[in-house]
């Protein structure tokens, strides 16, 4: 089942299945009235909007992880995404949805949780919150969490991928940390040296995804040398961040903010060993929030 809000400027829609944000509609270009942010889900090249990762950010070497003695299995971002999540509160200008533990989840996750992702709309604005509380009176709660929204690239006809570019709010310098298989082998490769702008080639993700850590900014904008269109998230707290889109002509790129990551080849499949892994004690609750700005 889907669910919108709506005001004056924009439309979005919310699918219950993942709790996915599946369109971001700006409603009051007079060039284009009805402009499509968010990539349509293509099962011919992508079929994802804006899956949330959860309870693990990328892939586990041979997808398994140990927990206390027991090994377990977990696909490449985990199950959440492909999960229906229950709508518990609806107001003007915000969705709240809701997915707890059950029989389906300790089989693969063997941890009680409850997962609520709020969608808040205003103006041109919509702020995604992730709440994640342990139940558990007696256990502490492990996991990662992560964003993976697919933003249209190109946004308006006539222009083409290679017309966008990411900009930074200041002179950055960074290093994508390299992936083998999805998983990361400790080698890092320059990407730029004290730039705003990163110009969008499909060359650019040749190499898979482009991850970052240890930077210090907290906003990237997608924009275009062609238009004025743009999309602006801001991340303050997350410390991982993602920029990839699947193939050579692939209309769309994916920014992600990731609280977690993936593991390393070779790497501990422990569990609490894990790079990037949370932390919850019995009773807690986390709370992170990205936002999406469009113009």
């Amino acid at each position: 089942m889907n669910y919108s809000l709506e005001n004056d400027q924009c439309r979005l829609v919310v699918q219950a299945h993942g709790a996915e944000l599946s369109s971001l509609v700006r409603k009051d270009l007079p060039e284009t009235p009805s402009l499509e942010y968010i990539w349509p889900a293509d099962p011919a090249v992508w079929g994802r909007h804006a899956p949330v990762l959860f309870p693990i950010v990328g892939r586990l070497p041979d997808d398994t992880y140990h927990h206390q003695g027991q090994q377990y299995r977990l696909p490449q971002h985990g199950f959440a995404r492909d999960r229906e999540f229950t709508l518990v509160q609806q107001t003007a200008d915000e969705l709240t949805f809701e997915l707890r533990a059950d029989e389906a989840s300790r089989a693969v996750y063997p941890f009680e949780f409850v997962l609520r992702i709020t969608y808040q709309l205003r103006g041109l604005q919509l702020a995604v919150r992730w709440d994640v509380q342990n139940p558990d009176a007696d256990n502490e709660l492990l996991f990662s969490i992560g964003a993976h929204p697919a933003f249209r690239c190109p946004l308006m006809p006539d222009e083409k991928f290679e017309d966008y570019f990411f900009h930074f709010d200041h002179p950055v310098t960074l290093a994508r940390h390299l992936l083998q298989g999805g998983l990361l082998t400790g080698e890092t490769e320059p990407v730029l040296t004290q730039e705003t702008e990163m110009p969008l080639t499909y060359e650019l993700f040749a190499q898979d995804a482009l991850v970052f850590k240890d930077f210090d900014f907290t906003h990237v904008t997608l924009r275009s040398f062609a238009s004025d269109r743009a999309v602006r998230l801001r991340f303050d707290g997350f410390p991982y961040l993602g920029l990839w889109t699947k193939e050579a002509g692939a209309p769309f790129v994916c920014i992600e903010p990731w609280q977690g990551i993936a593991g390393s080849v070779g790497g501990s499949v422990e569990l609490a060993d894990k790079e990037g892994i949370l932390t919850l004690a019995p009773g807690k609750q986390y709370s992170a929030q990205y936002s999406i700005s469009i113009t």
